[in-house]
Parts: structure tokens; C-alpha cells; sequence
């Protein structure tokens, strides 16, 4: 079972990729990064199956159009905020879920608590992912949804799936109204590329993280070889609701 984390490590990876500090959940246990699909422009079409793919190093600010700005209360009818019991309900509802097919998982070192689900074609065409729906440690409430798509959720997964989805979901963002100035596309960090990353106006964020391994090629190109995708919403970027040792205690 795969154990579900809000990596302060994120933070750090993330930082540069926009303004303000992020904490993102990793439902990829502590463990060598997956190899990821290379992150390029839109539209441009994958690398034959298990080859290497070319890592871009561009980012943008201006990806957000006129339209009503973006919300992020969520994912589909879980809602931040939510009780265990009403986001139940809700992975029910949402995916025809039967109550046992649903587990639970409790990480040890943040105290926070997990629900998990493995949902075909969550992205239609997209293989088989784990959704993960994180409870924080005070609260007790809905702080964080995650999907991640890899050969451990999916053995039929290939570069190129991930690649595609990859594509599909940055598309997608990039035209939803995020913040101008917190959107952040194709920036390498270390294991892998954030595809996409941008947050609404109360500083919920959404990130797309491709990860990987990379390798130096000809003419000093870095190439990165793509084997699992991670979606991310997050309620409270700068400051989630786990575990911390209070100040001058060690």
C-alpha cells in the first residue's frame, strides 16, 4: 500500500516554480522517484514507447484568460472542509464506489488520515489511478486530494499514456482562470518536471508533477524518462494542517 504523505520536502522543490511556499501530497511511499513523460509544449506528440523524452526548461505567468477566475474547493463533490464520513458519500457518489473498495491509511509521522481509491479511466483513456483524500491533523477535515497514474496503479501504464495525460490535464488547466501570477508550467525540479502549478485567490493550488529520473544526452540535453504522473489539490499550501513539533521542545 502506497503511504500518503504532505511532503514538506515539496516545498522546497516548488518554491521556485511560483510565488509562495507549497506543500504538496506525495502518495508515492519514501522510495526512489518514478521516471516520468517528458514535459514540452502543448500539442506536441510523444516519444516512441519506453524511449527518453526531452525535458523542457520553459515557464509562464500568463497562461490564465479573462474568464471568471477559478475556484478550488475540491475535487468533484468532495469539498475541503468535508468530514470522513461526508467524503465517503462523496467517493461513493462520484465513482459508484462500493464502501469496502475504499481503504484507509494513517501516516504516523504527520498524524494526518487517508482515504484511498483505485478508479478506472479517471481521465477517460487514462489507465487506472489512485485517488488519495487527505484529513489533517487538527481539523479532522478534507485538506488535500490527490491522483496519481503509474505502473503501480495501472500495469498496463506506458510513457506515452502518462505523456498524454500529462498534456490533457496541463491543456485543461491553462485554460481554467488561475491566478496570472501563480501559474507555472514545464519547470524541472528535482525528480521529475512540474507540468502545471497555479493557485485561485484564496491560495488553494492545483499542481501537476510528472516524475522521473533524468539523464544528460548529446549536445548537453537533459532527457527524463516518465513513469508515474501526480495531480494535486491542495487547500493550504503555506501551512497544512499536520503534525509539527512546537518550537524549543528539542
Amino acid at each position: 500500500m502506497h503511504r500518503i504523505y504532505l511532503v514538506p520536502a515539496l516545498v522546497g522543490l516548488l518554491t521556485s516554480v511560483a510565488a509562495g511556499p507549497l506543500a504538496a501530497q506525495s502518495a508515492v511511499p519514501k522510495q526512489k522517484a518514478a521516471p516520468a513523460p517528458r514535459a514540452v509544449a502543448a500539442g506536441a506528440a510523444p516519444a516512441a514507447a519506453g524511449a527518453p523524452v526531452a525535458a523542457a526548461t520553459e515557464t509562464s505567468t500568463a497562461g490564465a484568460d479573462d474568464k471568471t477566475a477559478k475556484a478550488i474547493d475540491g475535487f468533484r463533490a468532495a469539498k475541503f472542509g468535508m468530514s470522513e464520513a461526508d467524503v465517503r458519500a462523496a467517493m461513493i457518489k462520484d465513482f459508484n464506489a462500493k464502501p469496502d473498495a475504499i481503504r484507509a491509511q494513517d501516516n504516523a509521522s504527520e498524524l494526518t488520515h487517508s482515504l484511498l481509491l483505485s478508479v478506472p479511466e479517471l481521465l477517460p483513456n487514462g489507465g487506472t489511478a489512485e485517488l488519495s483524500y487527505v484529513f489533517g491533523y487538527k481539523s479532522k477535515s478534507l485538506i488535500q486530494i490527490g491522483a496519481v497514474w503509474s505502473k503501480a496503479t495501472d500495469t498496463a501504464m506506458t510513457p506515452e499514456k502518462l505523456f498524454s495525460n500529462a498534456n490533457i490535464l496541463r491543456a485543461h488547466f491553462m485554460g481554467e482562470g488561475f491566478k496570472p501570477d501563480s501559474i507555472a508550467v514545464n519547470m524541472p525540479v528535482a525528480g521529475g518536471i512540474v507540468m502545471f502549478r497555479g493557485s485561485d485567490a484564496k491560495d488553494r493550488s492545483v499542481i501537476l508533477l510528472l516524475q522521473g529520473t533524468f539523464e544528460n544526452k548529446e549536445n548537453n540535453q537533459r532527457v527524463l524518462t516518465p513513469t508515474s504522473l501526480l495531480l494535486f489539490y491542495v487547500a493550504d499550501a503555506k501551512s497544512p494542517d499536520i503534525f509539527k513539533l512546537p518550537p524549543g521542545q528539542f
